[in-house]
C-alpha cells in the first residue's frame, strides 16, 4: 500500500472512477464529492498522506476547502495536489494556495510517485 489519499471532486461518477484507478495503483482512497466542510472534517479526523482536489468542476469549492486545510495546524503540512481545471481556475487557486502541486489527471500517478 502506497499510503492514504483523500480525493475531492464535485462530480460523483468522476470521483469514483478516479478512486478506483488510484486504488489499482496501491493507494487507500477516501472520497468526497458533495461537501467541502465534510471533507475538511473527515480529513482532520483521519489524516491522509496526500489530498487531491479536482478543479474541473466548481473550482471555488476546491480552493475554499484547500484554504481551510492550510489554515489549520494539523492539516497544514499534508501535500495538496490540484488536478485539471481551466487556466483561470488554476491561476486563482495558485494565488490562494501557492504551495500546492498542480498537474493533470493524466500525470497524477507520476506526481504521486514523486512524493514518496
Amino acid at each position: 500500500m502506497k499510503g492514504k489519499l483523500f480525493f475531492i471532486h464535485w462530480k460523483v461518477a468522476e470521483v469514483q472512477e478516479n478512486a478506483e484507478r488510484l486504488s489499482l495503483f496501491g493507494w487507500q482512497v477516501e472520497t468526497e464529492s458533495e461537501d467541502g466542510a465534510r471533507a475538511f472534517k473527515r480529513i482532520k479526523e483521519s489524516l491522509p498522506d496526500v489530498i487531491v482536489i479536482s478543479l474541473s468542476r466548481l473550482p471555488s469549492h476546491g480552493r475554499e476547502t484547500a484554504d481551510a486545510l492550510r489554515s489549520t495546524t494539523i492539516t497544514r503540512a499534508i501535500p495538496v495536489i490540484f488536478i485539471d481545471g481551466n487556466e483561470e481556475a488554476i491561476a486563482k487557486t495558485r494565488l490562494k494556495v501557492p504551495d500546492a502541486i498542480y498537474t493533470t489527471s493524466k500525470m497524477l500517478n507520476s506526481v504521486l510517485d514523486g512524493l514518496k
